[in-house]
């Protein structure tokens, strides 16, 4: 399945939409964005004790930030050729750290930041954004202002989620003037894996809320207006089909970049593939879940372990492994130096060993 990033270019040339670098909306009677809702439908998705969309939109709005980027790159003839982007961004704390997608505060390939980083507060306010730390791998980055006043949006919990449950996608789609859309939907999947080179990110939320280029960066938020996930990509050529980055893993990544300014991701040293069922079968395994070792790197934790090609991993520190996505997001709450103890089969019998988990060689 091929994803197409969020991140708005510039200049798109459609009578009905212009590029916006000006946005506004405050703290203090910070208007509530404009809310996208199927004609004769109620703007409801109350939950429990949840909060209507049109609720959710007044919480969210001034915690909703412009993030938009500006880069100078040369031609082949060697002349200056200046390029924007906007995206979306969610204040997380009073110090005025903000959340959003790596795509969105670099240029080409992820690897190179923006030049200036503009972020628009919902007041109108303009602050210049300076980068904490950024994550490729997973395409988030942390981004700073000074500014006082700021309000934060608060976490939800990634235990909650649950398919079906109503949704709220808030961002600057299609880097329309004026204040963020809001569109709401539910949750159509859980542990979803996104692979887009150089993105791999495990346990993603998919959703039907609408989301747009202009989107990225953005929170997707339940009905208490808690952040679960922040919008990173769409289902190129399908209808109604959105990514976010879910909540588990952004936040141990967010406080992982204000901390150290970069992840220092656990490293095995494998190379895996999903065992499903046909896999199991064409290969007479015992399981048809876990993930298949193709290839142990020399010198590896996985090494040490014992671990050889053909074995199929299905349990590391006391969690349970499906598929390479599972396998991904346990990595990634794990740190360098931590001790493990994995479980895998070999043949027809299950064994288990110890392993010291290692930093990323690339990291």
């Amino acid at each position: 399945m091929r994803m197409t990033r969020l991140l708005l270019p510039p200049l798109i040339v459609l009578s009905l939409l212009a590029a916006a670098c000006d946005d506004d909306g405050s703290k203090d009677g910070a208007p509530a964005p404009s809310v996208t809702t199927p004609a004769g439908a109620p703007p409801q998705i109350r939950e429990e004790d949840g909060l209507t969309v049109v609720e959710i939109a007044q919480k969210l709005a001034p915690s909703i930030v412009r993030v938009q980027t500006e880069t100078a790159t040369l031609d082949f003839l060697g002349r200056t050729v200046p390029s924007q982007g906007v995206g979306t961004g969610v204040i997380i704390d009073d110090d005025g750290h903000i959340v959003t997608n790596n795509h969105v505060v670099t240029v080409g390939d992820g690897s190179r930041p923006a030049d200036r980083i503009t972020v628009t507060l919902a007041n109108q306010r303009t602050a210049r954004g300076t980068i904490v730390g950024r994550d490729q791998a997973t395409d988030l980055a942390v981004i700073k202002i000074d500014a006082d006043g700021v309000t934060a949006a608060s976490w939800g919990e990634p235990a909650e989620l649950q398919v079906g449950q109503g949704v709220v996608a808030i961002g600057f789609a299609l880097g329309l003037e004026g204040d963020p859309s809001v569109t709401r939907g539910v949750i159509s999947a859980k542990n979803r894996t996104i692979q887009e080179q150089p993105y791999t990110i495990p346990d993603a939320i998919q959703t039907d809320a609408g989301i747009n280029p202009g989107n990225s960066g953005g929170p997707l938020v339940n009905a208490r207006g808690e952040i679960i996930g922040i919008n990173t990509a769409i289902a190129r050529g399908a209808q109604n089909i959105g990514f976010a980055i879910s909540v588990g893993l952004v936040r141990p990544t967010v406080e992982a970049l204000i901390r150290d300014g970069k992840v220092q991701r656990a490293y095995l040293g494998v190379g895996t593939v999903d065992v499903t069922d046909a896999v199991a079968r064409a290969f007479s395994l015992p399981v048809d879940f876990g993930v298949a070792v193709t290839m142990v790197a020399e010198g590896s934790p996985a090494d040490a372990a014992g671990l050889t090609v053909n074995d199929v991993i299905v349990n590391i520190g006391g969690e349970d492994i499906r598929n390479n996505g599972e396998f991904l997001a346990i990595l990634a709450r794990h740190r360098p130096g931590d001790d493990v103890t994995i479980e895998y089969y070999r043949g027809n019998e299950r064994r288990s060993a110890p392993a010291a988990l290692a930093e990323r060689p690339d990291a």
